[in-house]
Protein backbone atom coordinates (compact mmCIF):
# COMPACT_ATOMS: atom_id res chain seq x y z
CA UNK A 1 0.00 0.00 0.00
CA UNK A 2 3.11 2.32 1.18
CA UNK A 3 4.40 1.55 -2.57
CA UNK A 4 0.82 2.43 -4.33
CA UNK A 5 1.08 5.61 -2.08
CA UNK A 6 4.45 6.46 -3.45
CA UNK A 7 3.86 5.98 -7.08
CA UNK A 8 0.58 7.85 -6.92
CA UNK A 9 2.08 10.93 -5.20
CA UNK A 10 5.40 10.75 -8.10
CA UNK A 11 2.58 9.98 -10.96
CA UNK A 12 0.77 13.79 -9.00
CA UNK A 13 4.13 15.12 -8.93
CA UNK A 14 4.81 14.38 -12.49
CA UNK A 15 1.67 15.44 -14.10
CA UNK A 16 1.93 18.78 -12.13
CA UNK A 17 4.38 20.64 -14.28
CA UNK A 18 1.77 19.58 -17.01
CA UNK A 19 -1.72 20.97 -15.70
CA UNK A 20 0.88 23.94 -14.90
CA UNK A 21 1.80 23.96 -18.67
CA UNK A 22 -1.85 23.71 -19.74
CA UNK A 23 -3.33 26.65 -17.55
CA UNK A 24 -0.32 28.96 -18.63
CA UNK A 25 -1.18 27.90 -22.62
CA UNK A 26 -5.00 28.89 -21.76
CA UNK A 27 -3.79 32.19 -20.58
CA UNK A 28 -1.67 32.94 -22.85
CA UNK A 29 -4.41 32.31 -25.07
CA UNK A 30 -7.40 34.21 -23.28
CA UNK A 31 -9.31 35.03 -24.47
CA UNK A 32 -10.34 33.18 -27.23
CA UNK A 33 -14.26 33.39 -27.05
CA UNK A 34 -16.42 36.09 -26.10
CA UNK A 35 -16.50 36.97 -22.02
CA UNK A 36 -19.43 37.15 -20.07
CA UNK A 37 -19.87 40.74 -17.83
CA UNK A 38 -22.28 39.77 -15.17
CA UNK A 39 -24.39 43.29 -14.02
CA UNK A 40 -26.70 41.85 -11.12
CA UNK A 41 -29.55 44.89 -11.82
CA UNK A 42 -31.77 45.17 -14.61
CA UNK A 43 -31.53 47.59 -17.57
CA UNK A 44 -31.91 51.00 -17.15
CA UNK A 45 -29.90 51.21 -13.41
CA UNK A 46 -26.86 52.75 -12.80
CA UNK A 47 -24.79 49.66 -12.98
CA UNK A 48 -25.71 48.87 -16.32
CA UNK A 49 -25.29 52.59 -17.60
CA UNK A 50 -21.91 52.24 -16.51
CA UNK A 51 -21.16 48.45 -17.65
CA UNK A 52 -22.57 49.60 -20.96
CA UNK A 53 -19.98 52.92 -21.44
CA UNK A 54 -17.04 50.87 -21.29
CA UNK A 55 -18.33 47.46 -22.71
CA UNK A 56 -17.39 47.93 -26.04
CA UNK A 57 -14.52 49.57 -25.87
CA UNK A 58 -13.24 46.74 -23.74
CA UNK A 59 -14.58 44.09 -26.48
CA UNK A 60 -12.18 45.97 -28.17
CA UNK A 61 -9.36 45.75 -26.70
CA UNK A 62 -9.77 42.26 -25.37
CA UNK A 63 -10.15 41.42 -29.20
CA UNK A 64 -13.29 39.32 -28.05
CA UNK A 65 -16.80 40.78 -27.69
CA UNK A 66 -18.03 41.58 -23.96
CA UNK A 67 -21.60 40.33 -23.66
CA UNK A 68 -23.81 42.01 -20.66
CA UNK A 69 -26.18 39.69 -18.62
CA UNK A 70 -28.22 41.56 -16.55
CA UNK A 71 -29.08 39.32 -13.11
CA UNK A 72 -31.47 41.69 -11.68
CA UNK A 73 -32.84 40.80 -8.07
CA UNK A 74 -32.53 40.61 -4.50
CA UNK A 75 -30.49 43.36 -4.29
CA UNK A 76 -27.62 42.62 -6.57
CA UNK A 77 -27.26 39.12 -5.14
CA UNK A 78 -28.06 37.11 -7.49
CA UNK A 79 -26.30 38.29 -10.38
CA UNK A 80 -23.42 37.87 -7.84
CA UNK A 81 -24.19 34.47 -6.87
CA UNK A 82 -24.16 33.65 -10.16
CA UNK A 83 -20.45 34.90 -10.90
CA UNK A 84 -19.67 33.24 -7.64
CA UNK A 85 -20.45 29.85 -9.08
CA UNK A 86 -19.18 30.21 -12.40
CA UNK A 87 -16.00 28.36 -13.74
CA UNK A 88 -12.58 30.20 -12.91
CA UNK A 89 -11.67 30.60 -16.43
CA UNK A 90 -11.85 34.30 -16.68
CA UNK A 91 -15.11 33.92 -19.00
CA UNK A 92 -17.11 35.40 -16.43
CA UNK A 93 -16.80 38.87 -14.55
CA UNK A 94 -18.95 40.64 -12.23
CA UNK A 95 -19.41 44.49 -12.32
CA UNK A 96 -20.55 44.88 -8.55
CA UNK A 97 -22.19 48.12 -7.15
CA UNK A 98 -22.02 49.29 -3.37
CA UNK A 99 -25.15 46.87 -2.72
CA UNK A 100 -22.09 44.26 -2.62
CA UNK A 101 -20.93 45.26 0.74
CA UNK A 102 -24.28 45.53 2.74
CA UNK A 103 -25.26 42.01 1.53
CA UNK A 104 -22.35 40.31 3.18
CA UNK A 105 -24.26 41.12 6.17
CA UNK A 106 -27.58 41.96 5.74
CA UNK A 107 -28.33 38.59 3.83
CA UNK A 108 -27.45 34.87 4.42
CA UNK A 109 -25.29 34.25 1.24
CA UNK A 110 -24.21 30.88 -0.11
CA UNK A 111 -20.66 33.10 -1.25
CA UNK A 112 -18.09 35.86 0.58
CA UNK A 113 -17.12 38.34 -1.41
CA UNK A 114 -13.76 38.13 -0.98
CA UNK A 115 -13.46 34.74 -0.91
CA UNK A 116 -15.11 33.33 -3.71
CA UNK A 117 -14.56 36.58 -6.01
CA UNK A 118 -11.30 38.11 -7.16
CA UNK A 119 -10.80 42.08 -6.74
CA UNK A 120 -10.45 43.56 -10.38
CA UNK A 121 -10.51 47.09 -10.44
CA UNK A 122 -12.47 49.80 -8.25
CA UNK A 123 -13.98 51.22 -11.41
CA UNK A 124 -15.83 54.38 -9.94
CA UNK A 125 -17.18 56.27 -6.56
CA UNK A 126 -19.82 59.16 -6.53
CA UNK A 127 -22.24 60.93 -4.47
CA UNK A 128 -25.17 59.60 -3.82
CA UNK A 129 -27.67 62.04 -3.46
CA UNK A 130 -31.95 62.25 -2.05
CA UNK A 131 -34.08 63.84 -4.43
CA UNK A 132 -37.40 64.52 -4.01
CA UNK A 133 -40.27 65.16 -6.54
CA UNK A 134 -40.86 68.54 -8.12
CA UNK A 135 -44.26 68.46 -6.91
CA UNK A 136 -43.67 67.84 -2.93
CA UNK A 137 -43.52 70.54 -0.78
CA UNK A 138 -40.07 69.37 0.39
CA UNK A 139 -37.20 72.20 -1.30
CA UNK A 140 -34.52 71.60 1.56
CA UNK A 141 -33.65 68.41 3.69
CA UNK A 142 -34.66 70.94 6.67
CA UNK A 143 -37.99 70.66 5.44
CA UNK A 144 -37.89 66.97 5.52
CA UNK A 145 -36.73 66.85 8.88
CA UNK A 146 -39.30 69.17 9.66
CA UNK A 147 -42.10 67.28 8.12
CA UNK A 148 -40.89 64.46 9.96
CA UNK A 149 -40.95 64.86 12.94
CA UNK A 150 -44.73 66.46 12.83
CA UNK A 151 -45.46 62.98 11.65
CA UNK A 152 -43.30 60.10 12.13
CA UNK A 153 -43.24 57.10 9.73
CA UNK A 154 -45.46 58.71 7.16
CA UNK A 155 -42.75 60.25 4.51
CA UNK A 156 -41.97 57.13 2.08
CA UNK A 157 -38.56 57.02 0.49
CA UNK A 158 -37.73 54.93 -2.49
CA UNK A 159 -34.21 53.04 -2.96
CA UNK A 160 -32.36 50.24 -5.50
CA UNK A 161 -33.61 47.23 -2.62
CA UNK A 162 -33.43 46.69 0.71
CA UNK A 163 -30.59 46.32 2.57
CA UNK A 164 -28.78 48.39 0.05
CA UNK A 165 -25.83 50.88 0.83
CA UNK A 166 -29.05 53.56 -0.26
CA UNK A 167 -31.11 52.05 2.14
CA UNK A 168 -28.50 51.47 5.20
CA UNK A 169 -26.82 54.75 4.66
CA UNK A 170 -30.93 56.50 4.52
CA UNK A 171 -31.50 54.60 8.02
CA UNK A 172 -28.10 56.30 9.72
CA UNK A 173 -28.90 59.74 8.59
CA UNK A 174 -32.65 59.52 9.96
CA UNK A 175 -31.28 58.36 13.03
CA UNK A 176 -28.21 61.77 12.80
CA UNK A 177 -31.33 63.49 12.18
CA UNK A 178 -33.60 62.30 14.90
CA UNK A 179 -36.47 61.57 11.83
CA UNK A 180 -38.20 58.16 11.01
CA UNK A 181 -38.82 57.85 7.41
CA UNK A 182 -40.74 54.46 5.32
CA UNK A 183 -38.21 52.84 3.28
CA UNK A 184 -39.80 51.73 0.04
CA UNK A 185 -37.62 49.05 -1.79
CA UNK A 186 -37.10 48.43 -5.54
CA UNK A 187 -35.84 45.48 -7.90
CA UNK A 188 -33.31 47.98 -8.81
CA UNK A 189 -32.62 51.67 -9.62
CA UNK A 190 -34.57 51.57 -12.83
CA UNK A 191 -38.12 50.61 -11.86
CA UNK A 192 -37.33 52.84 -8.58
CA UNK A 193 -36.71 55.91 -10.78
CA UNK A 194 -39.42 55.18 -12.65
CA UNK A 195 -41.65 55.77 -9.53
CA UNK A 196 -39.59 58.64 -8.64
CA UNK A 197 -40.16 60.85 -11.59
CA UNK A 198 -43.91 59.71 -12.21
CA UNK A 199 -44.43 60.69 -8.69
CA UNK A 200 -45.72 58.12 -6.72
CA UNK A 201 -42.88 58.20 -4.12
CA UNK A 202 -41.88 61.58 -2.56
CA UNK A 203 -38.22 60.64 -1.95
CA UNK A 204 -35.34 58.92 -3.73
CA UNK A 205 -32.04 58.09 -2.34
CA UNK A 206 -30.17 57.13 -5.80
CA UNK A 207 -25.95 57.45 -6.87
CA UNK A 208 -26.09 60.74 -9.17
CA UNK A 209 -25.94 58.40 -12.63
CA UNK A 210 -29.41 57.82 -13.17
CA UNK A 211 -31.05 61.06 -11.58
CA UNK A 212 -28.55 63.36 -13.44
CA UNK A 213 -30.89 64.30 -16.19
CA UNK A 214 -34.11 64.43 -14.12
CA UNK A 215 -32.11 66.96 -12.02
CA UNK A 216 -31.31 68.92 -14.64
CA UNK A 217 -34.47 68.47 -16.11
CA UNK A 218 -36.54 69.89 -12.89
CA UNK A 219 -38.24 66.60 -12.20
CA UNK A 220 -36.05 65.57 -9.43
CA UNK A 221 -35.29 68.10 -6.99
CA UNK A 222 -31.98 67.50 -4.62
CA UNK A 223 -32.04 67.69 -1.18
CA UNK A 224 -28.27 66.64 0.03
CA UNK A 225 -25.72 64.43 -0.99
CA UNK A 226 -23.63 61.78 0.97
CA UNK A 227 -20.05 62.96 0.40
CA UNK A 228 -18.25 65.11 3.20
CA UNK A 229 -18.50 68.05 0.73
CA UNK A 230 -20.29 69.76 -2.06
CA UNK A 231 -19.90 67.33 -5.13
CA UNK A 232 -19.07 68.81 -8.69
CA UNK A 233 -21.96 66.30 -9.78
CA UNK A 234 -24.12 67.78 -7.97
CA UNK A 235 -23.53 71.85 -8.12
CA UNK A 236 -24.99 74.19 -5.42
CA UNK A 237 -25.72 71.15 -3.25
CA UNK A 238 -24.72 70.93 0.30
CA UNK A 239 -24.24 67.50 1.94
CA UNK A 240 -25.68 66.56 4.70
CA UNK A 241 -22.57 67.31 7.06
CA UNK A 242 -22.62 70.53 5.80
CA UNK A 243 -26.47 70.32 6.51
CA UNK A 244 -25.54 69.50 10.45
CA UNK A 245 -26.09 65.80 10.14
CA UNK A 246 -22.60 65.36 11.85
CA UNK A 247 -20.00 63.79 9.96
CA UNK A 248 -22.23 61.75 7.85
CA UNK A 249 -20.80 60.40 4.84
CA UNK A 250 -22.01 57.49 2.56
CA UNK A 251 -19.95 57.76 -1.22
CA UNK A 252 -21.30 54.97 -3.86
CA UNK A 253 -19.32 52.79 -5.68
CA UNK A 254 -18.72 50.44 -8.71
CA UNK A 255 -16.14 47.29 -8.91
CA UNK A 256 -14.87 45.16 -10.97
CA UNK A 257 -14.69 41.15 -9.91
CA UNK A 258 -13.71 37.95 -11.62
CA UNK A 259 -13.94 34.28 -10.19
CA UNK A 260 -11.28 33.64 -7.19
CA UNK A 261 -8.95 30.94 -9.12
CA UNK A 262 -8.84 32.70 -12.09
CA UNK A 263 -5.53 32.22 -13.20
CA UNK A 264 -3.08 35.47 -12.28
CA UNK A 265 -2.14 36.25 -15.66
CA UNK A 266 -6.23 36.29 -16.69
CA UNK A 267 -6.37 38.32 -13.91
CA UNK A 268 -3.43 40.77 -14.77
CA UNK A 269 -5.09 40.85 -18.58
CA UNK A 270 -8.33 42.11 -17.69
CA UNK A 271 -7.17 44.60 -15.20
CA UNK A 272 -4.71 45.89 -17.96
CA UNK A 273 -7.54 45.88 -20.82
CA UNK A 274 -10.24 47.81 -17.97
CA UNK A 275 -7.60 50.37 -16.58
CA UNK A 276 -6.62 51.16 -19.46
CA UNK A 277 -10.25 51.59 -21.35
CA UNK A 278 -11.36 53.32 -17.75
CA UNK A 279 -8.29 56.13 -18.62
CA UNK A 280 -9.43 56.58 -22.30
CA UNK A 281 -10.91 60.15 -21.99
CA UNK A 282 -13.62 59.28 -24.27
CA UNK A 283 -14.86 56.68 -21.54
CA UNK A 284 -13.63 58.43 -18.67
CA UNK A 285 -15.71 61.44 -19.76
CA UNK A 286 -18.86 59.68 -20.38
CA UNK A 287 -19.03 58.03 -17.07
CA UNK A 288 -18.14 61.08 -14.96
CA UNK A 289 -21.08 63.36 -17.29
CA UNK A 290 -23.09 60.50 -15.41
CA UNK A 291 -22.30 61.74 -12.05
CA UNK A 292 -19.34 59.47 -11.03
CA UNK A 293 -15.13 59.73 -10.57
CA UNK A 294 -13.44 57.35 -12.75
CA UNK A 295 -10.74 55.58 -9.74
CA UNK A 296 -9.60 52.80 -12.57
CA UNK A 297 -7.69 50.93 -9.26
CA UNK A 298 -5.58 48.34 -8.87
CA UNK A 299 -6.68 44.93 -7.41
CA UNK A 300 -5.01 45.48 -4.01
CA UNK A 301 -6.48 49.03 -3.42
CA UNK A 302 -10.05 47.59 -4.59
CA UNK A 303 -10.08 44.82 -1.88
CA UNK A 304 -9.20 47.23 1.06
CA UNK A 305 -12.26 49.76 -0.04
CA UNK A 306 -14.23 46.52 -0.60
CA UNK A 307 -13.31 45.21 2.92
CA UNK A 308 -13.77 48.99 4.61
CA UNK A 309 -17.18 48.93 3.20
CA UNK A 310 -18.00 45.53 4.29
CA UNK A 311 -17.07 46.14 8.26
CA UNK A 312 -18.55 49.63 8.27
CA UNK A 313 -21.93 49.34 7.09
CA UNK A 314 -21.88 46.00 8.66
CA UNK A 315 -22.12 47.62 11.90
CA UNK A 316 -24.84 49.65 11.29
CA UNK A 317 -27.12 46.64 9.87
CA UNK A 318 -26.55 45.05 13.02
CA UNK A 319 -26.51 47.75 15.32
CA UNK A 320 -30.56 47.79 13.63
CA UNK A 321 -30.65 44.74 12.60
CA UNK A 322 -31.55 44.74 9.42
CA UNK A 323 -32.22 41.99 7.80
CA UNK A 324 -33.71 40.51 4.27
CA UNK A 325 -34.79 36.72 3.50
CA UNK A 326 -32.20 35.65 0.54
Amino acid sequence: MQRRRVLALTAAGLAAPSVLRAQGTAAANWPERPVRLVVPFPPGGSTDVIARIFQARLGEVLGKQVVIDNRGGASGSIGAIEAARSQPDGYTWLLAYDNEATNQTVMRLPYRALEDLAPVSLVAIGPLCLVAHKDTPYRSFQDVVEAAKRAPDTINYATSGVGGLAHVSTTLLSQQAGIRLVHVPYRGGGPALQDATAGHVPLFMSNVVIISQHIRAGTLRPLGVTTRGESRHVPGVRSFAQQGVGDFEAPTWWAFFGRTGTPQPIIEKMHAALTQVLREPAVKAKIEEQGADVIASDPAECRRFVANEIEKWGRVIRENNIRVDS
